[in-house]
């Protein structure tokens, strides 16, 4: 069985960006506070004591208390709800949209990775408490975002329109559409439970909200999770202040500006506006725009001078809903955060907000990328040690590992490597003669190189085609395998179901990534069923 390990660094899937932060740039350092290890944890605590208010903590747990009041609360989830009223008590964050089912497989990770840093900071810092929060995002609304999963390469589409925030959206419908994919699912106990599962979290609960929360909490609470929907009046109040600066100064804009120049020469992930705002309801969210000395509603006819937007605020705080660039901080001034665990692009746009936080006075939380896993079959490892496989092999963009395998099939190389090296020793000696005698000749010298070692490549490509033939079956085997692998090629944490997986192992695929993810490695965990 393979047993080689892949750095995120070097599975040729995160951006150079990700990339030089965990490598640790000197370049990026200006744009995060303290970097993921457990040391620097201790700092970080101390700096989050001086910057909540047990106010906040009041409002939280009084949030709290009532999201959770018609809904089954497991003795570890009730004591870290309780446990917030506590200054000695610090969560641990990570977000994710409200995907149909849960989305792709990498909604697990990022909930296990913010379950399993909690136990190692307590097992570090006994003294104090933390607890693992799953932010749902109820605000968005790019409703085609999230409708939809994928299940044994087939995608499961919830038909619906949607135009306000998808928290509030009702779950009315869906009985049809689990009708079709309980025909997939087939017979069997863990098909019932997966069934039972959806009908549950989808058709008992009437928005979609509700519906995620108790599905999360069904997958997730015996392990003390926190789930929090901050679509809520109270919470938006303890933020005011940070949306009447933003209306009035738009500092997010200016700031983050600053730090984009300073990430010029990676993909930007976000750009700010000038009013990283939003105003909703509950079929509408769209964009407070501010021109001509007016507040402007985008694609409505609502219109609000300064004193009346702000006046607005003051007595419905829960028509304002943060964008991308607000958002993160909406998140650290209520909650008592940490640490904020996300995937590659997430991380990348909080590293343009570091000097946004500064500016507003509000500690910037450790970010950590969350764990990534490849989920393999014992069956499917033994294929890989029979053709001679590396888990590294696996990883490689499919026509590099066909182009290797191809080489090495054989006893004699099809790698003309040296014969190009050596023809071009032979025109370096011409280039020189060319010099010496008579430079017209240069050109001609040149082209004849490029013909010849042209000649060459060509060559090198048909023998390696010819191989490829001769080799058909068992490069096919090899593809086929990485295919089941790394569907779409893709890794497969972003396109497939964790029901594809619970239906074959039950309640013991939780459980096995509870075991073995390490939240602060740095390295895809390959986990073998």
């Amino acid at each position: 069985m393979p047993t080689d390990c892949i750095s995120y660094q070097n599975s040729g899937y995160f951006s150079p960006l990700m990339n030089d932060y965990l490598d640790q740039n000197p370049n990026l350092q200006s744009l995060y506070n303290r970097f993921p290890n457990l040391e620097n944890f201790e700092s970080q605590i101390k700096e989050k004591k001086t910057n909540y208010t047990n106010e906040n903590r009041a409002v939280l747990v009084s949030v709290l208390k009532n999201q959770y009041s018609k809904i089954a609360t497991s003795a570890l989830t009730q004591q870290n709800i309780e446990a917030l009223a506590s200054p000695e008590t610090f969560t641990i964050t990570t977000g994710h949209q409200l995907n149909l089912f849960s989305g792709p497989l990498y909604f697990l990770y990022k909930i296990i990775s913010t379950i399993n840093l909690t136990k190692e900071l307590k097992a570090k810092y006994p003294s104090e408490n933390f607890v693992p929060i799953y932010w749902m995002a109820t605000e968005d609304h790019d409703f085609d975002e999230i409708n939809y999963f994928n299940f044994k390469g087939r995608k499961f589409r919830w038909n619906k329109e949607s135009t306000g925030p998808v928290g509030r959206l009702s779950t009315e419908g869906l009985e049809d559409f689990l009708e079709v994919y309980t025909l997939e699912l087939g017979a069997g106990k863990n098909a019932e439970a997966i069934k039972k599962l959806f009908q549950e979290s989808y058709l008992d609960h009437s928005n979609l909200a509700d519906a995620t929360r108790f599905l999360a909490n069904q997958l997730f609470g015996e392990y003390g999770l926190v789930i929090l929907d901050a679509d809520d009046k109270d919470l938006k109040r303890t933020f005011i202040p940070y949306i009447k600066e933003e209306l009035t100064l738009q500092t997010s804009h200016k700031k983050v500006l600053e730090t984009t120049e300073k990430l010029k020469n990676y993909t930007i992930q976000v750009n700010p506006r000038e009013i990283n705002l939003f105003y909703m309801e509950d079929d509408l969210r769209e964009r407070i725009i501010f021109e001509n000395g007016k507040y402007s509603v985008n694609n409505t006819k609502m219109e609000f001078s300064e004193t009346e937007i702000l006046t607005l605020l003051e007595n419905y705080p829960e028509k304002f809903s943060p964008n991308v660039i607000m958002r993160p901080l909406y998140q650290e001034v209520i909650l008592p955060n940490l640490c904020y665990i996300g995937g590659g692009g997430e991380i990348a746009y909080w590293l343009e907000l570091k000097s946004f936080f500064d500016a507003v006075n509000v500690t910037f939380p450790i970010l950590l990328l969350r764990n990534s896993a490849l989920l393999a079959y014992e069956k499917q490892a033994k294929k890989a040690d029979k053709l001679e496989l590396s888990w590294s092999d696996l990883f490689s963009k499919q026509t590099d590992l066909v182009n290797q395998k191809t080489k090495l099939l054989d006893d004699f190389s099809i790698d003309l490597s040296i014969q190009k090296d050596f023809l071009k020793n032979q025109f370096h000696y011409l280039h020189s003669l060319a010099q010496k005698t008579d430079k017209s000749f240069l050109g001609a010298v040149k082209a004849q190189e490029a013909k010849q070692i042209k000649g060459l490549e060509n060559l090198e490509k048909r023998l390696l085609k010819a191989q490829k033939k001769k080799h058909s079956d068992e490069l096919e085997r090899i593809t086929d395998l990485q295919n089941e692998l790394f569907p779409n090629k893709s890794l497969q944490e972003r396109q497939t179901n964790f029901s594809e997986f619970y239906l074959e192992n039950g309640k013991e695929l939780i459980q096995k990534l509870i075991t073995q993810l390490k939240p602060l490695d740095t390295k895809f965990e390959v986990i073998v069923f």
